[in-house]
């Protein structure tokens, strides 16, 4: 028997899911920022590397070092003063700049007092091109002391006394506005390295010295005229060999580690002064660009000779 209509089930609401809140998607912003800083860190890094500790550079960027500082003081790179009678005095434009002198403890031949060390040179300053010639000093002195006669000869047989006495009458001259002196023994480096840190200019290989350089393997036991071998990057001429050159400073054997880092002059007082380059009947290893020999001012035997400097600018 049929009972009565059954009220029809209402519809089961299916239970609702928990909301789950959606993942975001993962940034990629902090990977690029944190790669930006490496690659920051690392030019920086680079930066500084290259500005504080890389202090060498090849011949390109001697020259164009040369050539900026002259652009900025007005000035030519090489000029010449006319010493009257044909005679002139060469000069080479050295820009200023910083420099590691000395040599590292590793150098071959290398010597207790030649410790390395920063050393900043402010001031351009013409050098030399090279060596005072005889001619020069003829011209100058009136007289002649070098054993190996020759008008474009280096003079030798120079004390360090005597050069303060021509380095005196050239000034007298009255050619430049500045004052005639002997480099100081910074300078000189400076200017001998243009920009390298080998135990030559030419590189470390003694082999090599050959064409830059009058010395005991190539010279014949004598001197030879000034100009005849390359010059380096910056235009000077016989910086290794021919005749050893006086600088203006008293040696003093721990003065690199007491010195002061600008514009050294060298101990101000000493009994010994310094020279530097070698010599026509002396070995390489004297040659190299941080060799440093010293001699009383009044001797020089038949191997002292020299080069002046005078300033640039103001």
């Amino acid at each position: 028997m049929d009972g009565p209509a059954q009220p029809a089930p209402e519809p089961r609401t299916p239970n609702p899911e928990p909301a789950v809140n959606p993942q975001p998607g993962r940034s990629l912003t902090g990977f690029y920022v944190a790669i930006g800083v490496i690659i920051a860190l690392g030019l920086f890094g680079a930066w500084f590397w290259r500005t504080w500790y890389v202090w060498w550079f090849d011949a390109g960027e001697a020259k164009h070092q040369q050539v900026k500082a002259a652009t900025r003081l007005g000035v030519p790179v090489e000029k010449a003063v006319d010493l009257g009678g044909g005679v002139a005095l060469e000069l080479v434009l050295v820009p200023a700049g910083r420099f590691r002198m000395g040599s590292p403890a590793k150098e071959k031949d290398r010597s207790e007092d030649e410790a390395q060390h920063w050393v900043v040179i402010t001031r351009p300053f013409y050098m030399g091109k090279h060596e005072v010639t005889q001619e020069v000093w003829e011209q100058v002195m009136g007289t002649n002391p070098s054993n190996f006669k020759g008008a474009k000869n280096p003079v030798e047989s120079v004390t360090w006394d005597d050069s303060q006495e021509f380095l005196k009458k050239l000034n007298g001259l009255g050619k430049e506005q500045g004052q005639f002196r002997l480099p100081t023994e910074a300078e000189w480096e400076w200017a001998c390295r243009a920009g390298t840190r080998t135990r030559y200019c030419s590189g470390d290989a003694d082999e090599a010295l050959a064409d830059y350089a009058w010395f005991d393997a190539n010279s014949g036991n004598t001197v030879h005229p000034v100009g005849t071998r390359k010059p380096n990057a910056w235009g000077l001429h016989d910086l290794y060999g021919n005749v050893w050159e006086w600088c203006g400073d008293w040696y003093g054997e721990d003065y690199y580690a007491n010195g002061p880092r600008y514009d050294p002059t060298g101990p101000a007082t000493g009994s010994v002064r310094v020279v530097r380059g070698g010599a026509w009947y002396f070995g390489p290893y004297l040659c190299r660009s941080a060799h440093r020999l010293r001699l009383g001012p009044a001797g020089g035997a038949v191997t002292g000779g020299f080069r002046v400097v005078v300033p640039a600018g103001p």
